[in-house]
């Protein structure tokens, strides 16, 4: 039975390597250097790299030393959580203008359903020319955009032209688009599903799409419905402008303190373990991942990021708390590590979730 998708016209804004680009501008002596974000010490990790840093192949979450090796011509400077929150209120300022259903996903982008608009303009696209020349007016950076049908499709658009570009994926192009993908760059595959993904011989969108829905559902559990949908171009989750309060979360309390990001990735992949166990046990799963760190010296310090889709899966849990460890460096010894999963999908209207066990036949006529 065919069922027609809801007409959508989503917007995903991402700041171009933020940290590092505010660097920049608050330093001009550092444009169009190599730099990162983060520490470049022994123990040092990368939080953001430029884009000439990253033609060396400097990444967030290397470690500095590693970055240093690559580009020996590196600069390093510190993070401004304080300076990047300001500019980031401003960005967001610029997103209401056009939208009251804004979903920020950290402070360097967000998702904007611009359906129904404020300036009352039909077109998705110019809607974010629009934002990205105010953006570029009035705080002086580059955003990138992608403009599409659902969340997931303009996630992935992006990317296609950064820095400092957009990419429209139309309905009559979605298929085309998402078929000639590889699968890396489908969001929510990450290195773990990647890998395994290939051992089953599936690299790209029409690799995904020619397995049926029994093969996806065998062989990837639960989340073999979300694969067999995200391929068709079927996303149904909505931009949610706020938030449920509840969550679900674990800790540990450490009999000696920890200075090593080694030792805390092993405690962390323990303590995802047991947030997994409480997600099924509950039956439910969420989008936003919170890192909470206690200090030696007992200050309490939370990290937190919103992804588009639901996860329960440790893995899944495990590669967003490591962008956020590695986020920043870690000012002292620890005592106390935690994770908790909010944003659930516990509510009845939300009832297409990434884990759903639900097969769709769907027929793509959408004006766009």
């Amino acid at each position: 039975m065919e069922q027609e998708l809801p007409i959508r016209k989503i917007i995903h804004v991402d700041m171009d390597a933020f940290y590092a680009s505010v660097a920049q501008l608050d330093d001009p002596s550092l444009v169009g250097k190599a730099i990162a974000v983060g520490g470049g010490g022994s123990r040092g990790v990368v939080s953001a790299a430029s884009y000439e840093a990253r033609k060396f192949g400097v990444r967030s979450a290397m470690a500095g030393s590693l970055a240093i090796k690559l580009c020996p011509h590196l600069i390093f400077v510190k993070s401004d959580f304080d300076r990047y929150r300001e500019i980031s209120e401003k960005v967001r300022k610029i997103f209401f203008e056009y939208s009251e259903k804004v979903e920020p996903l950290s402070l360097d982008e967000a998702y904007l359903d611009v359906t129904e608009n404020k300036k009352g303009n039909p077109s998705a696209t110019l809607i974010a020319k629009e934002i990205r020349d105010k953006i570029k007016a009035r705080t002086g950076l580059n955003a990138s955009a992608g403009i599409s049908i659902n969340k997931f499709i303009a996630k992935v658009a992006s990317d296609i032209n950064k820095p400092n570009g957009q990419k429209t994926v139309p309905p009559e192009d979605v298929l085309d688009f998402l078929e000639g993908l590889d699968i890396k760059k489908f969001y929510g595959v990450g290195k773990v599903m990647k890998d395994k993904m290939y051992r089953h011989g599936i690299y790209t969108g029409a690799d995904l799409k020619g397995r049926s829905f029994e093969y996806l559902e065998e062989n990837f559990g639960k989340s073999g419905a979300y694969y067999y949908n995200i391929v068709r171009g079927i996303h149904l989750s909505e931009v949610k402008a706020e938030r449920t309060r509840k969550s679900l979360a674990a800790e540990r309390t450490f009999s000696e303190n920890i200075s090593s990001e080694i030792f805390m990735l092993e405690r962390l992949e323990q303590i995802a373990e047991e947030v997994e166990r409480r997600l099924k046990k509950s039956k439910v799963a969420g989008k936003t991942v919170t890192l909470k760190i206690k200090y030696s010296d007992f200050t309490l310090q939370t990290r937190s990021k919103t992804l588009p889709i639901y996860i329960g899966n440790k893995d899944l849990i495990m590669e967003t708390i490591k962008e956020l460890l590695f986020q920043e460096g870690m000012k002292n010894s620890v005592r106390l590590l935690g994770i908790s999963m909010s944003n659930l999908n516990n509510e009845k209207k939300q009832k297409i979730a990434a884990t759903e066990e639900k097969k769709y036949d769907v027929q793509l006529r959408l004006d766009f």
